[in-house]
């Protein structure tokens, strides 16, 4: 299961496409893709693999639902998702990753930007379905930032959903939602001033300042959804970009 498409000069193209991955394309305002897969979620032994590349080119990507991951007593569930901006600005909002319980999966992600272009990619990890509560088995990443081919940041986890519940259940926090963002502007410690005045402090530098990571959280998804939008509404007036509509309201 697998999808390849370009962007050059704003034109889009598709190289590869194979069921169940699908996507749709909308260009009124400006290049909009919305991802999808004709099947009800990740099975064990599937693996999704998203190719995209941007040249001299703006666009943003979404799912068009929450991501499933279903049951496994071995097996993972990979999601392979490589981007690569050239002179490009790309806008990455991933609708939330529900583990099923006994859930394997496995995420990688890999991001090659130059020092010219920018991005906005978010991540949300929910507790599981409502019945379940991190009732996951093993849930691991790994996140590779490049600028310039050289390696920004690199982040490996792996998360048992027993030790993240203790963990919870320990710092007595009500917050069962997570959402990760890696943010990378032309200017990123003006946005991070710009952040801070909003009274979001979660944000910090990779160790070269070129990349910024910050974390929310929450126990309602329609909240943690509105803060995270409110943040990308930041980062588009940051590049003197209108607010964009998602379509999914």
């Amino acid at each position: 299961m697998s999808i390849s498409l370009t962007f050059h000069n704003d034109t889009f193209s598709l190289n590869r496409l194979h069921l169940p991955s699908r996507y749709y394309y909308f260009n009124d305002v400006q290049n909009y893709i919305k991802l999808l897969s004709i099947g009800e979620g990740i099975f064990p032994k599937d693996k999704i693999r998203t190719n995209i590349t941007l040249e001299n080119s703006d666009a943003v990507f979404t799912t068009e639902s929450a991501t499933k991951v279903y049951p496994s007593q071995k097996e993972l569930g990979i999601n392979a998702i490589h981007l690569k901006l050239i002179n490009s600005n790309l806008e990455f909002i991933n609708d939330e990753l529900i583990l099923y319980k006994n859930a394997r999966f496995l995420q990688l992600l890999k991001i090659k930007s130059d020092k010219n272009s920018t991005f906005f990619y978010g991540d949300i990890l929910s507790h599981g379905r409502s019945f379940e509560d991190f009732s996951f088995h093993k849930m691991s990443g790994k996140n590779s930032f490049y600028i310039n081919n050289k390696l920004e940041y690199l982040e490996k986890y792996t998360l048992e959903g027993e030790q993240l519940k203790t963990y919870i259940h320990r710092q007595n926090s009500k917050n069962r939602l997570f959402a990760k963002l890696y943010i990378k502007t032309n200017a990123n410690g003006h946005f991070l001033d710009i952040l801070n005045q909003n009274n979001l402090h979660s944000f910090s530098y990779t160790a070269n300042r070129k990349i910024l990571i910050g974390v929310l959280s929450g126990n309602n998804m329609s909240h943690l959804k509105k803060q995270l939008h409110f943040i990308w509404d930041l980062y588009r007036v940051s590049l003197e970009k209108n607010k964009f509509n998602l379509g999914k309201q």
